[in-house]
């Protein structure tokens, strides 16, 4: 076992065993983890003063940074251990190189030092100590916030290293064993490059936090309760299971409701039409005279959206390939440029509305508007043109999915985007490395991601609105 796979069974003990003994063929790449470790790379890169390299030989050579080192030991109870620590920095001190030793570093992203960091360095410092014949008293997690590296430093005491090994004694029995159930806590699930297999898995054995709106509390209720999978839950009344789920207090028959809808709209295939003809009518009656589709692509960590994409409809009935679709890019030095060119296209047709899903979109241009000093009134009349997609199709419908994101739904209607495996993580991938390459294949990767981000979001739209015309 190693390190990487104590940071897994951290997050999760399933998630661990994979990366162990999983096939390689059910893991797909993760944008995430490629994006974490160019960050990674640069803020340890500012911190060392750019004086980093690489292996054994740069120990030697009494470098400040040291990365790509593998480690490896016989641990506890004749346990074979492997530490890669993330970065490894030059101290005072002794060790079998000379004057000086090494302490193990850990990138942060966020704002919280985590459990995760915390036995990470521990373990590090284990397998090191012995390594470079020096002891470590201490660890440093490092982070970049506001454009500054920040270092906080770590006692690695008694207390936190026998935690650690005890966590090692139950991932090595972990690893020894069948692979573990699906974590109840599917959130974590959304960025692990397991998560397609996992969720194979879950729909396979009927797991209740693949039904929307169940997380995990509501599912352990549900099982106490002796109801332990989707088969079961579509098989109860509304007032069965209301009485079930007394914790939602005067909400309790509601919250039935839409739970037993939604399982058996997902086991059977079959969407199911809430009563919320008022909204789609409006909808209909909005988008007669023409509409845009607006998607942002963002970078959240600096609170940049990179690039704003419209897409113009005349009508419903206008072919695919005759649509125009503008893209617009923002770079950092050049947002006037950028917001000038965004109100220009809202402007031309100022009766239109935009379409969008979920709440980026609207958000994005009412603090451009605030940015360029529009009144109150002018902010108001712009944001009442947008019409949140997501929003809607969650009041109006109830289908057969387990959950309700863009691609989710689009797919099931039966868009493909262009390019395969994509996310949007995967285009701020695209977009990091745009930034350091400059090559324009990069932006024209995100470009039409984002083409077909509004074409998938125009799917959607196209289905409230033609169901919405046979109900009429």
């Amino acid at each position: 076992m190693n390190s990487l796979h104590l940071k897994s069974f951290i997050r999760c003990k399933r998630k661990a065993w994979l990366d162990c003994k999983g096939k390689k063929s059910d893991e797909i790449w993760s944008p995430h983890k490629a994006i974490d470790k160019i960050n990674q790379f640069q803020i340890f890169s500012e911190f060392c003063n750019g004086d980093i390299y690489s292996g054994l030989k740069a120990c030697k050579n009494g470098y400040k940074g040291v990365i790509g080192l593998k480690i490896k030991g016989n641990f506890f109870q004749n346990i074979n251990a492997e530490i890669r620590p993330q970065l490894l920095v030059k101290t005072k001190g002794k060790s079998l190189w000379g004057k000086y030793k090494y302490l193990p570093a850990v990138y942060k992203l966020g704002h919280k030092t985590t459990k995760e960091h915390l036995f990470d360095l521990a373990f590090s410092s284990m397998l090191l100590e012995s390594f470079q014949e020096s002891k470590i008293e201490k660890g440093l997690v490092i982070s970049g916030f506001y454009k500054k590296v920040n270092v906080e430093e770590i006692y690695l005491n008694e207390k936190l290293r026998k935690k650690v090994l005890n966590t090692l004694l139950n991932l090595n029995e972990c690893l020894e064993g069948f692979i573990p159930e699906i974590t109840k806590d599917r959130k974590k699930c959304t960025i692990c490059s397991w998560q397609k297999f996992c969720d194979k898995a879950a729909k396979e054995n009927g797991d209740l936090t693949d039904i929307d709106g169940i997380g995990s509390k509501t599912a352990s209720l549900l099982i106490t309760n002796g109801i332990s999978d989707t088969q079961t839950l579509a098989s109860y009344s509304e007032k069965q299971l209301g009485e079930k789920l007394s914790k939602f207090n005067d909400q309790k028959f509601e919250k039935a409701s839409i739970f037993l809808k939604q399982a058996q709209s997902y086991i059977s295939g079959e969407p199911y039409r809430l009563s919320n003809k008022n909204e789609t009518n409006d909808l209909l009656e909005k988008t007669r005279l023409g509409f845009y589709i607006f998607d942002i692509e963002s970078n959240p960590d600096e609170n940049h959206d990179f690039l704003y994409g419209f897409l113009k409809i005349n009508n419903l009935f206008t072919k695919k390939e005759k649509l125009i679709y503008k893209p617009i890019l923002n770079l950092k030095n050049n947002k006037g440029e950028s917001y000038k060119k965004i109100l220009e296209i809202l402007f031309l047709q100022k009766d239109w509305p935009v379409l969008h899903y979920g709440e980026t979109e609207k958000i994005a241009i009412i603090n451009i508007a605030k940015n360029l000093n529009f009144s109150f009134e002018e902010i108001d009349s712009l944001a009442s043109r947008f019409i949140d997609l997501h929003s809607l199709i969650r009041k109006s419908w109830i289908l057969p999915l387990k959950n309700y994101g863009l691609k989710t739904i689009s797919n099931w209607l039966g868009f493909e985007w262009m390019q395969k495996n994509v996310s949007g993580s995967k285009a701020l991938y695209w977009w990091i490395q745009y930034q350091i390459t400059e090559n324009e294949i990069f932006l024209k990767k995100i470009i039409q991601y984002n083409k077909d981000d509004c074409l998938a979001t125009l799917q959607i739209a196209e289905y409230l609105i033609k169901n919405q015309l046979k109900k009429n």
